[in-house]
């Protein structure tokens, strides 16, 4: 066994064995192994059997269990442990059943007989408890590379990984397996660096190449595929609780999408993971921080936003930060930091003050806690407008485009000086006064929504202009002479739009300033051009829009729609100037010479668009228009919610986790128990990246190791991937932990490096094959002494489908998708009408996008997911499960029952007319292999049966075809292709298909 500072071996001596050995019979229990490791061999068991009764938390009779010093005084029996032996131990007897008193632990299975020696040796052997709390816990030491040990069968090492993999099990006495056959690894390692099945083609392609450096080449392609990137940002999805609505009431949507764009790109692109912690965590403290690197700190902008009625905005957003601090610290550090919101932590040495600080990091953040808006889309400050690439070039055409027009428009106004002659007559006739008549009213117009009451243009938006028919006959205008401007007047009606009107008459073109308040949308017209559109929800009040128009000679019509989403509405009218706006009246009173650059353009803008000749005019107008467009494009453009610190705020902690309970200021710090910030760090969100990614961290290097080992292998050296506290489960293989640490770091953070080495070992490249004799000494495979083998997650086994059977679309990026859903999966939401949440299912090619792409509800995650996170927290240990909603799904869900349908077409078209031949492909497009004599007697069997079925049947053949949207080769014999397709979705039901061997 290797030697390192995780185990503590002790070997007894010949008289001690012997002693232990007489001892069984005295019990009548297992004889004890000659020696054991506390933390590998006896904690666990006592953590899994014995701490829910004689913990921290609860102690029947008076025992506790979890602590050295508690177990050796015992409880009210007396001492549990008699230390060196076993033979005398309460917790021995107990243990085993003896004297009379029931066996251990109550109400459950017997430990093993194995598990028992194990216990017993330990207490033989001093019951020796290491110190593991504070710095002495060796997650909080920093780690160092360790001598790479010598084994005895060294030509089975293809690097440092297998040998100290090897060395550990030849100190067990074991062998590792021979080398998984070359299909297998083929499919193995394509599904680990895509998520998707090799082809055909791939693996004819590795099966024919017999050079040494088939297997290299077919990685290059691996790491060279876009689809790596795909792969690879799905555990980080789950980290950054990725959803693409805020969840809560009425879930409004969001666009981080743009963040998982984002990640995907940074994957392919090999960031160093340096460079990726820091911009996601605070790109936008970096100098001239680029677009992306802003989008990057979406990371921490995935949170839940609580948008209902009753919610206080600043509990809120003191929830935001404490879910902030729980998603860094689990991300990077794998530390339990939450346990300190309320209370020093149990356990780890985290103090309340430690929690505060490092929360002080993220707390400059110019945020309310809750989201402003209403309708589809529901996003908080601070965000950034993230136009795509063609977006972006048609931004830059119309910039160029407006410059253009201006440019014509101000030479016309230069030659001859219009604006110099009309700047002496200006302030002569600056000031005038429009008349109002009274509002008039109609309505409410009532709609299934606030969204279709938006949207509606209802009769008065018909004829806006002002005509006798407009006021008179077809509409009931009510006058409302009781209103006056510069107030809120209430409105009735929910999920409707009520329209106001007035005139306001002027003897001459007269500049404007108009002045909207309302509950809750609105739109204002004036002489039947839009003016104001904002889709909200807000109680009515003052000054919320504005509007600047001229107002023609004569009579001018202004018509206004409130749209009111739910409870009392209302709405909000001033006329603020007339005539010359008052800042360019301030500005035409200083000479032109002495004018500020400000208040020159303040008074020439106002000029070509209001006082200028008409051709100046036009060409001004140009611009304007295109302005319009320019920004009715950028409103459209996805905006997603990034970190800032344009808010300082100082930080207390909260007693009890209180928010309204602020104790002590405190600044940002980084755990006291850890290695301090770098020096020079800024005391920001900045130099805490730094410091996770330092030198002298000894945790980050370790987690993201342990996470990638976790993601090729199933499961981690450390499998609560989540904590590496003193609570966690101890490494398997601690040496082999660091020296992949260091070598992480020390490589650059270069993360495909790191991978490269993993799945290149022959500790990867290993068959899963089980044997009788591993499935009792080590079944969960910890001393890696096989291939690891696993159940696929949902994500992927969609993907496996789609991609087989030639459905898939492999487009990357871009707005969700939303595939096949059970009908009504959203109605639950449609507590109001404020919006719509019918499910809108795509179309065509949309259908087929891989699973990452999937529209995530964060309050109805998809249906299909059997095994998904909820994004509702951070989670970076993957739920592997073979519950039965997974059979329920993949044999019923429409994208499996089509997907099946697709490869039945598929291969009865392009194989040759013999059904070994076809089911044989059909076998090999999802597995990998081609099938046994064995699996083709089973599969002609069920072809068998289906045909029969469907021959006495065809109207079922016809409507068992008819599932999915793509369409079917009606020239293909309906009851052949209905037989064909349902072996095919037998085959992806298979233990082998759902399984990465």
């Amino acid at each position: 066994m290797p030697t390192g500072q995780y185990r503590i071996v002790t070997l007894i001596a010949a008289p001690l064995l012997w002693a232990a050995l007489l001892a069984v019979g005295a019990h009548g229990g297992p004889p004890a192994p000659a020696s054991v490791d506390f933390a590998i061999d006896v904690e666990p068991l006592l953590k899994a059997h014995c701490f829910q009764c004689h913990g921290a938390d609860r102690t029947q009779g008076g025992l506790r269990l979890d602590n050295r010093a508690a177990m050796l005084q015992g409880g009210a029996t007396g001492p549990a442990v008699v230390v060196g032996n076993s033979s005398k131990s309460l917790l021995t007897d107990r243990l085993l059943g003896q004297g009379g008193k029931p066996r251990m632990p109550l109400g459950f299975s017997p430990l093993t007989d194995r598990q028992i020696g194990a216990i017993r040796a330990w207490i033989d052997q001093g019951a020796p408890w290491p110190e593991r709390s504070g710095r002495s816990h060796w997650a909080y030491m920093k780690p160092v590379r360790p001598k790479i040990p010598k084994v005895k069968s060294s030509l089975w090492v293809r690097n440092p990984i297998d040998s100290f993999v090897l060395a550990r099990l030849e100190w067990e006495g074991l062998r590792p397996s021979p080398e998984a056959d070359r299909v297998t690894l083929l499919r193995r390692v394509t599904l680990d660096l895509t998520g998707l099945p090799p082809t055909p083609h791939e693996i004819d392609e590795f099966l024919a190449d017999k050079s040494p450096q088939a297997y290299e080449r077919v990685l290059d392609r691996l790491f060279a595929s876009p689809h790596y990137g795909e792969r690879m940002a799905l555990p980080w999805l789950d980290a950054a609780r990725y959803a693409d609505s805020n969840g809560f009431q009425q879930d409004g949507d969001t666009y981080q999408y743009i963040w998982r764009d984002w990640v995907v790109k940074a994957m392919n692109a090999n960031m160093p993971f340096d460079q990726f912690t820091i911009q996601q965590l605070a790109g936008d403290l970096l100098p001239n921080p680029t677009l992306d690197q802003k989008i990057a700190t979406g990371f921490n902008r995935c949170h839940l936003l609580n948008g209902e009625g009753g919610a206080i905005p600043e509990e809120q957003r003191n929830v935001i930060l404490f879910d902030r601090v729980d998603v860094t610290a689990t991300t990077w550090l794998a530390t339990t930091m939450a346990c300190a919101q309320c209370h020093n932590h149990k356990y780890d040495p985290f103090t309340q003050h430690d929690y505060y600080s490092f929360m002080a990091f993220f707390n400059n953040v110019p945020e309310s806690g809750t989201p402003p808006g209403g309708g589809q889309y529901r996003i908080a400050d601070p965000w950034v407008v993230a136009p795509a690439d063609e977006d972006a070039a048609k931004i830059q055409d119309l910039q160029a485009r407006i410059e253009a027009a201006k440019a014509v428009a101000d030479q016309l106004a230069r030659s001859p000086d219009l604006q110099g002659a009309w700047e002496e007559n200006a302030l002569q006739g600056a000031v005038a006064t429009p008349t109002l008549d009274s509002w008039q009213s109609v309505g409410p117009f009532t709609a299934d929504s606030f969204d279709a009451a938006y949207d509606t243009a209802f009769p008065p938006e018909h004829e806006m202009d002002l005509t006798k028919s407009y006021l008179d006959g077809k509409l009931k205008w009510k006058v409302h002479s009781e209103w006056t401007d510069g107030a809120v007047h209430q409105l009735d009606g929910e999920n409707s739009a009520i329209y106001l009107t007035r005139t306001l008459q002027t003897d001459r073109a007269v500049p404007v300033s108009l002045s909207f308040g309302s509950d809750d949308a609105i739109k204002v017209w004036v002489n039947g051009v839009q003016v104001v559109a904002d889709k909200v929800t807000r109680s009515a009040a003052p000054d919320q829009e504005s509007a600047a128009i001229t107002l023609r000679p004569g009579k001018n019509r202004l018509l206004v729609k409130i749209i009111n989403g739910g409870g009392i509405g209302g709405f909000y009218f001033k006329l603020r100037e007339s005539g010359i706006p008052g800042n360019v009246l301030a500005a035409l009173k200083t000479p032109a010479v002495s004018r500020s650059a400000a208040d020159s353009s303040t008074v020439r803008e106002y000029f070509l668009a209001n006082a200028a000749p008409p051709p100046v005019k036009e060409a001004f107008s140009r611009a304007t228009t295109l302005q319009k467009e320019l920004a009715a494009l950028q409103m459209a453009l996805p905006k997603v919610m990034v970190m800032s610190d344009d808010r300082p705020r100082k930080t207390h902690l909260l007693i009890r986790g209180n928010y309204e309970m602020p104790g002590e200021e405190v600044t940002p710090l980084t755990p006291a128990n850890l290695p301090a910030m770098p020096t020079g760090a800024p005391a920001n969100r900045l130099g805490l990246a730094q410091w996770l990614v330092s030198a002298d961290n000894p945790l980050t290097a370790r987690v993201q190791v342990n996470r990638q080992w976790q993601l090729l292998f199933g499961r981690g050296f450390v499998k609560t991937s989540e904590n590496m506290g003193t609570q966690c489960d101890p490494p398997t293989h601690p040496e082999l932990l660091d020296w992949l640490a260091v070598e992480f770091r020390e490589s650059g953070w270069d993360v495909k490096r790191l991978q490269r080495l993993i799945v290149t070992s022959a500790t990867y490249r290993q068959s899963s094959k089980l044997s009788p004799q591993m499935r009792l000494r080590d079944p969960d495979n910890r001393l890696l002494a096989r291939g690891a083998r696993f159940r696929l997650p949902s994500l992927l086994l969609r993907d496996v489908a789609l991609a087989s059977s030639g459905l898939l679309n492999p487009k990357l990026g871009g707005r969700p998708v939303y595939p096949y859903q059970p009908k009504g999966i959203w109605d639950g939401l449609a507590i109001t009408n404020e919006r719509d949440f019918t499910y809108p299912q795509s179309t065509g090619p949309d259908l087929y996008r891989r699973s990452l792409y999937t529209f995530w509800r964060r309050t109805v995650a998809p249906s299909n997911m059997f095994d998904g996170s909820t994004r509702t927290t951070c989670r970076v240990r993957p739920s592997i499960t073979s519950t039965p909603l997974q059979a329920l799904t993949m044999l019923n869900d429409e994208t499996w029952v089509e997907a099946g349908r697709a490869l039945a077409e598929r291969v009865m078209k392009e194989t040759r007319p013999d059904p070994s031949a076809r089911l044989s492909e059909a076998f090999r497009r999802v597995c990998g292999r081609r099938p046994a004599q064995e699996d083709l007697k089973v599969l002609r069997r069920s072809l068998d049966r289906a045909l029969t079925a469907y021959r006495a049947d065809p109207k079922a053949a016809e409507a068992y075809l008819k599932t999915g949207e793509s369409p079917r080769d009606t020239a293909i014999d309906a009851v052949q292709h209905a037989a064909y397709a349902s072996v095919c979705l037998a085959i992806y039901n298979l233990d082998e298909a759902v399984t990465r061997e």
